[in-house]
């Protein structure tokens, strides 16, 4: 019996990053993986923004792109925010050297769907790309503190590189593109309320369903009405808008 890999459509993955060596590195290291189709690779943000054009008018828009952050010309954070408001169903997973916290943070409230760094496995590297392709939100391990070393200490705002002060998430230039002004959530039922405080502590559907008593599968249609409701793209989104509005 043939596997799920051959019976459907291979990942389409860009890269993003201006070294080129290590392009062509992952590029080679993708190629071997079953179920990735790497469609591109682009330099910096500009030429990440018209490669994404390019193969989305040829129909083979990128369902996953591999995004550095520190690039000339015009960094990941922008890159990404620019991309998700054009082409909202493209994945961006931030992939770098860097594990910084303002980075994580920014780079989550620009939209990308994880954060990953260089330095991660080969499995790891694969298995974020299928986890982004679902809707999930790979982080790993030091990124994933840094996020939540950010909520506990109760910040409205993004940390800033080389600066004092972070614009807020409604004002944020990188974000203002992908992040869409949130209502108070009084649209929200009870239920879903109490599913978005449980999604903000990063608990899984199926987490949530034990604690709540539902089925998994009531937890994921409250997640989608969530975002729905909220304008919201993903689960790292609504986290986030939960904790600027206390619901955490």
């Amino acid at each position: 019996m043939a596997d799920s890999a051959s019976t459907t459509q291979p990942i389409r993955v860009m890269l993003v990053d201006d070294q080129t060596l290590l392009r062509q590195g992952f590029w080679r290291l993708l190629e071997m993986a079953d179920g990735i189709e790497v469609v591109g690779a682009a330099g910096d943000g500009q030429e990440a923004i018209a490669m994404v054009e390019r193969l989305a008018l040829a129909g083979r828009s990128p369902d996953v792109v591999l995004m550095d952050v520190r690039m000339p010309h015009m960094d990941g954070v922008q890159a990404t925010a620019r991309i998700r408001a054009r082409w909202p169903e493209v994945r961006v997973v931030m992939l770098t050297t860097f594990d910084d916290e303002a980075y994580v943070i920014q780079g989550l409230q620009a939209g990308a769907q994880g954060y990953l760094l260089k330095d991660a496995s080969t499995e790891e590297l694969i298995a974020a790309i299928h986890a982004a392709h679902r809707g999930e939100s790979p982080l790993q391990p030091a990124a994933a503190a840094k996020l939540v070393a950010w909520l506990s200490r109760g910040e409205g705002a993004a940390p800033s590189q080389g600066s004092t002060s972070a614009p807020t998430l409604a004002s944020s230039a990188a974000t203002a593109e992908s992040v869409r002004p949130p209502s108070p959530g009084d649209e929200l039922t009870e239920r879903e309320h109490d599913i978005l405080r449980h999604l903000a502590r990063g608990a899984s559907n199926r987490e949530i369903g034990e604690t709540l008593f539902i089925t998994e599968g009531t937890v994921k249609n409250h997640v989608s009405s969530i975002l729905s409701k909220l304008a919201l793209r993903d689960r790292t989104q609504a986290a986030l808008w939960a904790h600027e509005h206390g619901l955490d």
